[in-house]
C-alpha cells in the first residue's frame, strides 16, 4: 500500500512511500521532520499489551477476539492475530468484510444483523470462503422474522451462526430478562434461517471504578449468562455444528470480572471469547483509570500501557495562561475526556520533558487546543512540541488514515492504516 500526500501528516511534497518503507526514512518526530499535528503509536507500549494481554487470556483458557472497531488497521489486526488473538469482534458488516479480506477466520459481529444488505454481504462472504467463521448477535424475535423473510426473499438455504445477547435495563441493545431470552433461544432454535451458537453480553456499561458496585452488578449479569445457558442447554437448543459452545463478554474497563466467568463447568465444550479492544493501545484517561483499579483486583502493579499519542505545535501564546495548539476535534478523540497534556520539546530536543503540573486542555475548537498554564510560570514557547495524551482511542483512530509508530526517542520505526 501507498501512503502519500493525501494522508494527513504524510509530507506534502514527499514521493509517495510503500507503507513498509516509512521506517527507513529516518524521521524523528522531536527534530520536526514531520508537520503536525500527527497522531502516532508507541511501539514499546503495543509490544507489552500484546503479551499483557495473550498472557492474561492463556492463563484463564480464554479465546481473544478483541474489537477490531476500535483501530480498524489491518496491520494492527495482524499484530493481534501474531501474539494469539483467536478472532477478531467488530460492529458492522462492513466491518466483517474488511477483516475477512485481511484474513480473519473467526469473526464475531458484536451486534445485531437486520437489514437484507447486510445479510446479502455476509452470505457473500460465507459463500466466498467456506472456512471462514462468523457470528452475529440476535435479541428479539422481530430480528428473527427479518432473516426468515430475508431467506425466503433470496430463495436461500443459507443458515446463520447466531449468540443470543442479554442485555441491561436502560442501556444498549440485548434482551432484559430470563423468560425473554429463553423464549428468544426456543424461537432461533426453531428457525431455519438461523443456529444458536452460544450467548453473548456486554459489561462495559456497568464499570464504575467502585468494586463494592462493580463486583456484584458483573456478577449478577454473569449469573444471568450462566441460567439461561444451563436452561437452553437442558432444551438442546444450541446447535454449535460440533465446536464448542460459545460464551462471550468482555469490554475494556472490567473486563477481568467477566473472565472468571467464561469457562463454566456446563458439561458441554465452553469456549470462553473476550472481546475487549482498546486494551492493544490503551489510553491516558478514561481506561487508564479503569485499568488501576483492575490492577488492585489483580494485585499487578503493572497492567496495560498508554501506546497512543497526538502531537501538536503551540501556534499563539495570546495573553498570559493560554497557549493554542495546533490541534484540534478533527485530530484526537474528546467524547469522553479532553486530550492530557504530557510532554514537551523544542525542535532540535533530543528528549522531551514532562510538562508542569496544572498544565490542561480546557476545550478544543475544529482545528485548536486551548492550552492554560499558570500565568506567573514562564509560558509555552511559540513553536513548541507538546505531547497529548488521549482519552478513548477509538474516536482518536477514526480521524486518520495512517499513523507513524515510534520509538521511545520518537524515532518513526514504521507505520499503520486504518480503514475508516
Amino acid at each position: 500500500m501507498l501512503i502519500d500526500h493525501d494522508f494527513k501528516g504524510f509530507p506534502p511534497l514527499h514521493p509517495p512511500l510503500p507503507l513498509s518503507a516509512i521506517g527507513a526514512q529516518g524521521w524523528q518526530l522531536l527534530r520536526g521532520d514531520l508537520a503536525l499535528p500527527l497522531a502516532v503509536l508507541r511501539e514499546d507500549a503495543l509490544r507489552h499489551n500484546l503479551a499483557w494481554m495473550r498472557d492474561f487470556c492463556a492463563e484463564r483458557g480464554l479465546s481473544l477476539a478483541p474489537h477490531g472497531k476500535t483501530s480498524m488497521s489491518p496491520e494492527l489486526w495482524a499484530l493481534q492475530r501474531e501474539a494469539g488473538a483467536w478472532g477478531l469482534s467488530v460492529a458492522t458488516a462492513w466491518q466483517a468484510a474488511q477483516a475477512a479480506r485481511h484474513g480473519m477466520a473467526n469473526i464475531v459481529i458484536a451486534n445485531q444483523v437486520v437489514q437484507a444488505a447486510e445479510l446479502d454481504t455476509l452470505a457473500g462472504l460465507l459463500d466466498r470462503d467456506p472456512a471462514l467463521r462468523l457470528w452475529f448477535l440476535v435479541d428479539s424475535p422481530a430480528q428473527v422474522a427479518l432473516i426468515e423473510a430475508w431467506q425466503v426473499a433470496r430463495a436461500s438455504a443459507r443458515r446463520f451462526d447466531v449468540l443470543l445477547e442479554l442485555g441491561l435495563a436502560g442501556q444498549r441493545t440485548g434482551t432484559r430478562h430470563h423468560d425473554e431470552a429463553l423464549a428468544l433461544g426456543r424461537r432461533i432454535a426453531a428457525s431455519p434461517a438461523l443456529r444458536l451458537a452460544g450467548l453473548e453480553c456486554y459489561e462495559g456499561a456497568l464499570a464504575t471504578c467502585n468494586d463494592a458496585q462493580d463486583v456484584p452488578a458483573v456478577n449478577a449479569l454473569m449469573d444471568r449468562v450462566d441460567a439461561l445457558a444451563r436452561a437452553l442447554l437442558a432444551e438442546g437448543a444450541f446447535d454449535t455444528g460440533g465446536a464448542a459452545l460459545i460464551l462471550s463478554a468482555g469490554g475494556s474497563s472490567v473486563f477481568d470480572l467477566v473472565a472468571a466467568r467464561l469457562q463454566p463447568d456446563l458439561g458441554v465444550p465452553v469456549r470462553g471469547v473476550l472481546r475487549s479492544g482498546c486494551y492493544l493501545t490503551h489510553d491516558h484517561v478514561h481506561y487508564h483509570r479503569h485499568l488501576q483499579c483492575m490492577g488492585l483486583r489483580l494485585r499487578q502493579a503493572t497492567t496495560l500501557q498508554p501506546a497512543l499519542e497526538v502531537l501538536a505545535a503551540v501556534q499563539s501564546v495570546p495573553e498570559p495562561g493560554l497557549a493554542l495548539l495546533g490541534c484540534g476535534k478533527r485530530d484526537v478523540s474528546f467524547d469522553m475526556d479532553l486530550p492530557l497534556p504530557l510532554w514537551r520539546a523544542q525542535p532540535g530536543d533530543t528528549a522531551a520533558a514532562p510538562v508542569p503540573a496544572g498544565w490542561q486542555i480546557s476545550r478544543l475548537n475544529d482545528q485548536h487546543a486551548y492550552l492554560r498554564f499558570d500565568a506567573a510560570d514562564p509560558a509555552p514557547e511559540v513553536g513548541e512540541i507538546i505531547g497529548l495524551g488521549i482519552s478513548h482511542p477509538c474516536t482518536s483512530f477514526d480521524k486518520w488514515r495512517w499513523l507513524p509508530l515510534v520509538d521511545a526517542a520518537y524515532r518513526v520505526t514504521g507505520a499503520v492504516t486504518t480503514r475508516f
